[in-house]
């Protein structure tokens, strides 16, 4: 592996959420601990967000948002059928039944994503270089299609897909979750040969599942990066350049009512888990050991 060299995006999601868990991210980045950030245009702190990125040079994308608060677009914010019967989206798991159920109209997820797209540029003044899915509904089944024409029609080259190696040997996951995150990966596999056929691009290797919140440590970052290195290379040996996103999600656990995306910030943001993982990203001994192993953090626009 000494040969071997690493660009690691370390992608902020959920910034935009509420002031607490921007100024997090932004300590975050201040730190060197992240290089980049996803932006959710529908949260109650979104304009504050893009200041801030625009103010510390922050490289931003968009974390396109279906499931969780109000939808940007005025004309879905009253009557369709990405809403609940409280004028919400469906929520994570709530999307999903609904989509499998076949009672989300997808020309309607399309012009939410647009007009995410729309204001994110308006936000930021800029299209974004990468963009992803909230909750991961970016690669659920017909949704992945529609997501994909999006980005093609503005030229937005970068996408994650959260396939995690390794995932299967998390024995600390608990079930409940795990087969959460092995949908996740079903529909990413699923999700592959539609990207592609886009012409859109994605880091060679994800991680953030089995880091995430309470399970995030310097032991758990390191193994995750070593064992999925070693697992690609073993694969594709040849290779000289090797490229990772790390999705993570540091802040300052927020105070209700403030934050959400229309409905009040959930659970996982008022918890300590945010904390936790903004506290482990600054330690000193994980950024040493990206320079012993020639890891060099970057954003999309570096790869």
């Amino acid at each position: 592996l000494r040969m071997l060299q690493v660009k690691l995006i370390v992608t902020g999601d959920d910034f935009g959420y509420c002031p607490r868990r921007n100024q997090g991210i932004v300590d975050c980045f201040l730190a060197g601990a992240i290089s980049n950030v996803s932006l959710l245009v529908n949260g109650s702190a979104a304009a504050d967000a893009a200041k801030l990125a625009r103010r510390h040079n922050i490289p931003i994308g968009l974390h396109a948002n279906l499931s969780e608060g109000s939808p940007v677009s005025e004309v879905l914010k009253t009557n369709s059928s990405l809403l609940n019967q409280d004028g919400f989206f469906h929520g994570k798991m709530g999307f999903r039944t609904a989509l499998s159920k076949g009672l989300l109209n997808m020309s309607e997820v399309k012009q939410e994503l647009k007009a995410q797209v729309e204001l994110f540029h308006e936000l930021t003044g800029h299209l974004p270089p990468h963009m992803d899915g909230h909750q991961h509904v970016h690669v659920l089944p017909e949704v992945r299609h529609v997501f994909a024409e999006v980005l093609e029609e503005y030229g937005i080259q970068y996408t994650r897909v959260p396939i995690e190696p390794g995932l299967h040997n998390c024995d600390w996951i608990p079930p409940s979750l795990m087969d959460f995150y092995l949908g996740v990966e079903e529909d990413s596999f699923n999700t592959v040969d539609v990207f592609t056929k886009h012409g859109i691009r994605w880091p060679d290797i994800y991680i953030g599942l089995s880091t995430m919140g309470r399970n995030m440590s310097v032991s758990s970052i390191r193994s995750a990066i070593d064992s999925a290195i070693l697992e690609l290379t073993a694969k594709a040996p040849h290779s000289r350049t090797v490229t990772i996103e790390l999705m993570v999600h540091p802040g300052y656990p927020s105070v209700p009512p403030v934050g959400g995306c229309g409905e009040g910030p959930d659970d996982f943001s008022q918890s300590w888990e945010r904390l936790h993982e903004l506290q482990t990203l600054i330690k000193p001994e994980l950024q040493s050991h990206y320079k012993s192993r020639n890891i060099q953090l970057c954003s999309f626009k570096d790869l």
